[in-house]
């Protein structure tokens, strides 16, 4: 994370090195005199001040281009007034580190007060973080999320979705879609600890469970899917791989390629392997019951036809 908005909004102006108090070097970051340094993310910002900022920009830049676990982040919960600047510095460190051996993805997180989710995805960002809405009918990225569709990839972030909350259903249901489940951890004090501490070890244990099947599948080849299950939460490579979420108890039913598959049932509550076993579809529409009431993943793979009967 690169800069911070929430400080320069609400926070602690008062202490920052652009405050013209705190500096000898005559920079002002408020030369409107509006009690805070919003128009140092503004476009253009007051007194070439950008100049400054990319220099920054291209240091943390040289320090980390050589790790491959690098994702630049412009800004965290800087409001609409930024997103001119944030776009002109996405498209500047995509362009600094296009000359180095790696490059690295950019992104930017939802703008508080007052963003919206079409800002992100108009925006030149690789990642975005969202709020809970969608741009897209009933859906919200909270507990019924919209596909990821492939034009950015998403990162559905607790912090930008209700700042302390998610739960077990929100983490495979964000997976089932094609985004990836971030979640933050709980920092204030009770009454809010008290209230979500039966989610806490829930949701870092889930987290854990949708990266195992993450690494067991071959995830380049699977796309999220509303109509493949019943349960319109599924993971496909038709005919070859499928990951299904059921939320509730009860029957579903799971469109398949005709062949051999083997079949796993997980139980995310426990998160233990409850059963599993081979069948042979013959195509089309085959209803599956969880054997254990809740929620529910069901995963399935093809069987080559050469290993058939080994």
């Amino acid at each position: 994370m690169l800069f911070d908005g929430w400080e320069l909004q609400f926070s602690n102006w008062t202490g920052h090195p652009f405050n013209v108090n705190n500096n000898v070097n005559g920079i002002n970051g408020d030369p409107d005199g509006s009690g805070h340094g919003s128009a140092l993310q503004s476009w253009p910002t007051p007194a070439d001040i950008d100049k400054i900022e990319k220099a920054y920009v291209r240091k943390v830049v040289d320090t980390v281009s050589d790790f491959d676990n690098v994702l630049y982040e412009i800004s965290n919960e800087s409001a609409p007034y930024s997103t001119d600047w944030q776009y002109a510095m996405i498209e500047y460190i995509k362009s600094y580190e296009a000359g180095k051996p790696k490059q690295h993805p950019v992104g930017m997180s939802f703008q508080y007060l007052g963003g919206r989710n079409s800002t992100l995805f108009n925006s030149p960002a690789d990642w975005i973080s969202p709020n809970s809405d969608s741009r897209t009918g009933a859906f919200n990225y909270r507990d019924n999320p919209p596909l990821g569709d492939g034009s950015k990839v998403v990162l559905s972030d607790t912090d930008h979705l209700w700042g302390n909350g998610g739960d077990r259903q929100w983490v495979w249901k964000s997976f089932l879609r094609g985004l990836n489940p971030l979640y933050m951890d709980p920092y204030e004090d009770p009454p809010v600890w008290e209230r979500l501490l039966p989610n806490i070890e829930d949701v870092r244990r889930n987290l854990g469970y949708t990266r195992i099947y993450a690494e067991r599948m071959d995830l380049t080849a699977m796309t999220p899917d509303l109509n493949i299950s019943s349960t319109r939460y599924c993971l496909a490579n038709p005919g070859m791989e499928y990951l299904v979420y059921q939320p509730a108890s009860g029957g579903f039913s799971v469109d398949l390629v005709a062949g051999t598959y083997s079949y796993e049932w997980f139980n995310p509550v426990t998160g233990t392997k409850v059963a599993a076993g081979s069948f042979v579809s013959e195509g089309g529409r085959k209803s599956f019951a969880a054997p254990f009431s809740a929620d529910a993943v069901l995963y399935l793979k093809r069987i080559p036809a050469s290993s058939v009967g080994k």
